[in-house]
Protein backbone atom coordinates (compact mmCIF):
# COMPACT_ATOMS: atom_id res chain seq x y z
CA UNK A 1 0.00 0.00 0.00
CA UNK A 2 2.89 2.05 0.96
CA UNK A 3 4.78 1.97 -2.75
CA UNK A 4 1.98 3.76 -5.04
CA UNK A 5 2.13 6.77 -2.45
CA UNK A 6 5.75 6.95 -2.05
CA UNK A 7 5.61 6.56 -5.86
CA UNK A 8 3.13 9.75 -6.19
CA UNK A 9 5.14 11.53 -3.73
CA UNK A 10 8.20 11.05 -5.69
CA UNK A 11 6.81 12.12 -8.70
CA UNK A 12 5.49 15.25 -7.10
CA UNK A 13 8.62 16.10 -5.66
CA UNK A 14 10.37 15.42 -9.50
CA UNK A 15 7.92 17.74 -11.12
CA UNK A 16 8.25 20.49 -8.80
CA UNK A 17 11.96 19.88 -9.06
CA UNK A 18 11.51 20.47 -12.86
CA UNK A 19 9.11 23.29 -12.74
CA UNK A 20 11.96 25.14 -9.90
CA UNK A 21 14.24 24.34 -12.82
CA UNK A 22 12.26 25.52 -15.81
CA UNK A 23 11.08 28.51 -14.11
CA UNK A 24 14.81 29.74 -12.52
CA UNK A 25 16.96 29.41 -16.06
CA UNK A 26 13.96 30.57 -18.24
CA UNK A 27 13.77 34.28 -15.85
CA UNK A 28 17.42 34.12 -16.39
CA UNK A 29 17.50 33.67 -20.07
CA UNK A 30 14.95 36.42 -20.11
CA UNK A 31 16.87 38.58 -18.01
CA UNK A 32 19.76 38.17 -20.49
CA UNK A 33 17.66 39.34 -23.34
CA UNK A 34 16.31 42.62 -21.67
CA UNK A 35 19.79 43.51 -20.31
CA UNK A 36 21.39 43.30 -23.78
CA UNK A 37 18.82 45.00 -25.33
CA UNK A 38 18.97 47.81 -22.60
CA UNK A 39 22.02 48.18 -22.76
CA UNK A 40 23.08 48.43 -26.18
CA UNK A 41 24.74 51.57 -27.41
CA UNK A 42 25.67 52.64 -23.52
CA UNK A 43 28.90 51.35 -23.03
CA UNK A 44 31.27 53.83 -22.40
CA UNK A 45 33.76 51.85 -20.47
CA UNK A 46 35.24 53.93 -17.39
CA UNK A 47 33.24 56.92 -18.56
CA UNK A 48 30.18 55.21 -18.23
CA UNK A 49 27.18 57.18 -16.94
CA UNK A 50 24.86 55.23 -15.02
CA UNK A 51 21.36 57.48 -15.89
CA UNK A 52 18.76 58.02 -13.05
CA UNK A 53 18.62 56.72 -9.98
CA UNK A 54 14.98 54.58 -10.86
CA UNK A 55 16.86 53.18 -14.02
CA UNK A 56 19.96 51.96 -13.15
CA UNK A 57 18.30 50.00 -9.80
CA UNK A 58 15.62 48.11 -12.18
CA UNK A 59 18.65 47.95 -14.69
CA UNK A 60 20.53 46.32 -11.92
CA UNK A 61 17.92 44.20 -10.81
CA UNK A 62 17.62 42.75 -13.91
CA UNK A 63 21.51 42.27 -14.56
CA UNK A 64 21.30 40.28 -10.82
CA UNK A 65 18.66 38.11 -12.41
CA UNK A 66 21.05 37.12 -15.78
CA UNK A 67 23.72 36.71 -14.04
CA UNK A 68 23.25 35.48 -10.37
CA UNK A 69 19.94 32.99 -11.27
CA UNK A 70 22.12 30.00 -12.83
CA UNK A 71 23.95 29.50 -9.77
CA UNK A 72 21.12 29.77 -7.99
CA UNK A 73 19.78 26.13 -9.38
CA UNK A 74 21.22 24.26 -7.05
CA UNK A 75 19.47 26.12 -4.01
CA UNK A 76 16.31 26.58 -5.99
CA UNK A 77 16.05 22.53 -6.44
CA UNK A 78 16.68 21.52 -2.82
CA UNK A 79 13.58 24.17 -1.77
CA UNK A 80 11.67 23.07 -4.16
CA UNK A 81 12.01 19.60 -3.10
CA UNK A 82 11.31 19.88 0.46
CA UNK A 83 8.75 22.63 0.28
CA UNK A 84 7.25 22.92 -3.24
CA UNK A 85 8.19 24.90 -6.35
CA UNK A 86 5.84 28.12 -5.61
CA UNK A 87 5.51 28.09 -1.75
CA UNK A 88 9.31 27.47 -1.08
CA UNK A 89 10.84 29.49 -4.44
CA UNK A 90 9.49 32.14 -4.92
CA UNK A 91 9.94 33.99 -1.95
CA UNK A 92 13.56 32.93 -1.47
CA UNK A 93 14.41 34.16 -5.35
CA UNK A 94 12.70 36.92 -4.55
CA UNK A 95 14.58 38.12 -1.06
CA UNK A 96 17.67 36.76 -2.61
CA UNK A 97 17.14 39.59 -5.85
CA UNK A 98 16.36 42.60 -3.43
CA UNK A 99 19.27 41.98 -1.26
CA UNK A 100 21.50 42.27 -4.74
CA UNK A 101 19.24 45.49 -5.31
CA UNK A 102 20.28 46.99 -2.43
CA UNK A 103 23.86 46.28 -3.25
CA UNK A 104 23.39 48.23 -6.32
CA UNK A 105 21.28 51.32 -5.01
CA UNK A 106 24.57 51.80 -2.60
CA UNK A 107 26.30 51.07 -6.16
CA UNK A 108 24.69 54.31 -7.25
CA UNK A 109 25.16 56.37 -4.43
CA UNK A 110 29.25 55.76 -4.80
CA UNK A 111 29.61 55.60 -8.38
CA UNK A 112 31.38 58.55 -10.56
CA UNK A 113 32.48 58.00 -13.92
CA UNK A 114 36.76 57.78 -13.53
CA UNK A 115 39.43 57.36 -15.48
CA UNK A 116 41.34 54.17 -15.81
CA UNK A 117 43.74 54.54 -13.22
CA UNK A 118 40.69 54.16 -10.49
CA UNK A 119 39.54 50.97 -12.34
CA UNK A 120 43.01 49.56 -12.27
CA UNK A 121 42.83 50.59 -8.62
CA UNK A 122 39.20 48.87 -8.20
CA UNK A 123 40.44 45.99 -9.90
CA UNK A 124 43.69 45.21 -7.63
CA UNK A 125 41.52 45.75 -4.89
CA UNK A 126 39.17 42.99 -5.99
CA UNK A 127 42.12 40.77 -6.39
CA UNK A 128 43.52 41.31 -3.25
CA UNK A 129 39.84 40.97 -1.55
CA UNK A 130 39.61 37.27 -3.18
CA UNK A 131 42.68 36.04 -0.74
CA UNK A 132 40.79 37.36 2.53
CA UNK A 133 39.31 35.15 5.13
CA UNK A 134 36.22 37.60 4.87
CA UNK A 135 35.84 36.52 1.04
CA UNK A 136 36.65 32.77 2.35
CA UNK A 137 34.08 32.35 4.81
CA UNK A 138 31.09 33.84 2.96
CA UNK A 139 32.05 32.03 -0.36
CA UNK A 140 32.14 28.41 1.95
CA UNK A 141 28.58 30.03 4.04
CA UNK A 142 26.89 31.06 0.73
CA UNK A 143 27.37 26.88 -0.85
CA UNK A 144 26.56 25.48 2.80
CA UNK A 145 23.44 27.61 2.92
CA UNK A 146 22.39 26.19 -0.86
CA UNK A 147 20.76 23.39 1.74
CA UNK A 148 18.63 25.72 4.10
CA UNK A 149 17.86 29.29 4.97
CA UNK A 150 16.20 32.04 3.27
CA UNK A 151 16.78 33.78 0.87
CA UNK A 152 18.34 37.39 2.81
CA UNK A 153 20.62 35.21 4.13
CA UNK A 154 21.94 32.90 1.27
CA UNK A 155 22.11 36.75 -0.40
CA UNK A 156 24.09 38.31 2.33
CA UNK A 157 26.51 35.33 2.34
CA UNK A 158 26.85 35.64 -1.46
CA UNK A 159 27.21 39.28 -1.72
CA UNK A 160 30.04 38.66 0.74
CA UNK A 161 31.04 36.22 -1.83
CA UNK A 162 31.35 37.96 -5.39
CA UNK A 163 31.39 41.89 -3.89
CA UNK A 164 34.91 42.26 -4.95
CA UNK A 165 33.77 40.74 -8.99
CA UNK A 166 31.01 42.79 -8.72
CA UNK A 167 32.40 45.76 -8.09
CA UNK A 168 35.32 45.20 -10.61
CA UNK A 169 32.56 45.42 -13.38
CA UNK A 170 31.12 48.66 -11.99
CA UNK A 171 34.94 50.25 -12.05
CA UNK A 172 35.63 48.46 -15.46
CA UNK A 173 32.57 48.83 -17.75
CA UNK A 174 28.68 48.51 -15.75
CA UNK A 175 26.86 48.82 -19.26
CA UNK A 176 29.57 46.00 -20.98
CA UNK A 177 28.50 42.87 -21.88
CA UNK A 178 31.59 40.96 -22.27
CA UNK A 179 32.81 42.18 -18.73
CA UNK A 180 28.90 41.06 -17.55
CA UNK A 181 29.68 37.68 -19.05
CA UNK A 182 33.05 37.20 -17.91
CA UNK A 183 32.21 38.01 -14.36
CA UNK A 184 28.81 35.55 -14.16
CA UNK A 185 31.12 33.03 -15.45
CA UNK A 186 33.52 34.03 -12.64
CA UNK A 187 30.43 33.96 -9.80
CA UNK A 188 28.95 30.49 -11.29
CA UNK A 189 32.23 28.74 -10.69
CA UNK A 190 32.51 30.08 -7.26
CA UNK A 191 29.45 29.14 -6.30
CA UNK A 192 29.51 25.71 -7.58
CA UNK A 193 33.12 24.60 -7.11
CA UNK A 194 34.68 24.14 -3.77
CA UNK A 195 37.43 26.63 -2.76
CA UNK A 196 41.34 25.33 -3.80
CA UNK A 197 44.33 26.94 -3.31
CA UNK A 198 45.38 26.10 -6.49
CA UNK A 199 42.62 27.54 -8.38
CA UNK A 200 41.43 30.42 -6.12
CA UNK A 201 44.93 32.01 -5.81
CA UNK A 202 46.25 32.12 -9.32
CA UNK A 203 43.05 34.00 -10.36
CA UNK A 204 43.34 36.56 -8.02
CA UNK A 205 46.48 36.95 -8.76
CA UNK A 206 45.57 37.23 -12.44
CA UNK A 207 42.88 39.78 -11.38
CA UNK A 208 45.71 42.08 -9.81
CA UNK A 209 47.95 41.67 -12.74
CA UNK A 210 44.98 43.13 -14.72
CA UNK A 211 44.56 46.04 -12.43
CA UNK A 212 48.74 47.03 -12.70
CA UNK A 213 47.81 46.57 -16.64
CA UNK A 214 44.96 48.50 -16.71
CA UNK A 215 46.91 51.25 -14.71
CA UNK A 216 50.34 51.39 -16.43
CA UNK A 217 48.95 50.35 -20.25
CA UNK A 218 45.24 50.72 -20.40
CA UNK A 219 45.00 50.47 -24.28
CA UNK A 220 46.26 46.71 -23.96
CA UNK A 221 43.12 45.84 -21.82
CA UNK A 222 40.33 46.01 -24.82
CA UNK A 223 36.67 47.44 -23.71
CA UNK A 224 37.72 50.08 -20.74
CA UNK A 225 38.33 53.22 -22.99
CA UNK A 226 35.18 55.50 -23.91
CA UNK A 227 35.20 54.72 -27.89
CA UNK A 228 35.81 58.88 -28.79
CA UNK A 229 39.05 58.40 -27.07
CA UNK A 230 40.02 55.25 -28.05
CA UNK A 231 39.33 57.22 -31.82
CA UNK A 232 41.55 59.87 -31.28
CA UNK A 233 44.18 57.58 -30.22
CA UNK A 234 44.18 55.35 -33.23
Amino acid sequence: MLRPVVKIRNMTVAYHKRMALAATLGLAAAAWVVTVHQMHGMDMGVATPLGSFAFFVALWAVMMAAMMLPGLVPAVMRRARTSGAARAVVPFVASYLVVWTLVGALLYALYRPHGTTTAGLVVIAAGLYELTRLKQHCRRCCRARTRSGGGFEFGLYCVGSSIGLMVMLVALGVMSIPWMVAIAGLVFMQKLLPAKATIDVPLALTIVALGIVIIAAPGFVPGIMPPMVTTENL
